[in-house]
């Protein structure tokens, strides 16, 4: 797929993004680039392949899920402005 000039302002309209008018050709080119790889890479077949959560087939290394700290929620609750039934109170900002 091959972008003009016209196409180029477009997108850069739409991203907000200001483009030197003397960048336009480098922009075509590489986005043309970047268009037509992804139209030959819809074209590889895929049927019968295992869709993936990832593509390296590791596992993920995960540590013991345990408490580690003691609870201190008493302490930190002496000092607070307001609480009620262990809740700290903050005052309304959305009416």
């Amino acid at each position: 797929m091959s972008l003009e000039k016209a196409d180029i302002e477009k997108i850069a309209h739409l991203a907000r993004l200001g483009i030197d008018p003397g960048d336009v050709p480098v922009y075509a080119r590489n986005l043309s680039g970047i268009l037509d790889l992804v139209e030959r890479m819809e074209r590889v077949g895929t049927d019968g392949v295992p869709p993936m959560a990832h593509p390296l087939q590791m596992v993920q290394r995960l540590r013991v899920d345990e408490v580690t700290e003691t609870n201190q929620c008493d302490k930190f609750q002496q000092i607070a402005p307001q609480v009620e039934a262990g809740l700290y109170l903050v005052p309304k900002v959305i009416e």
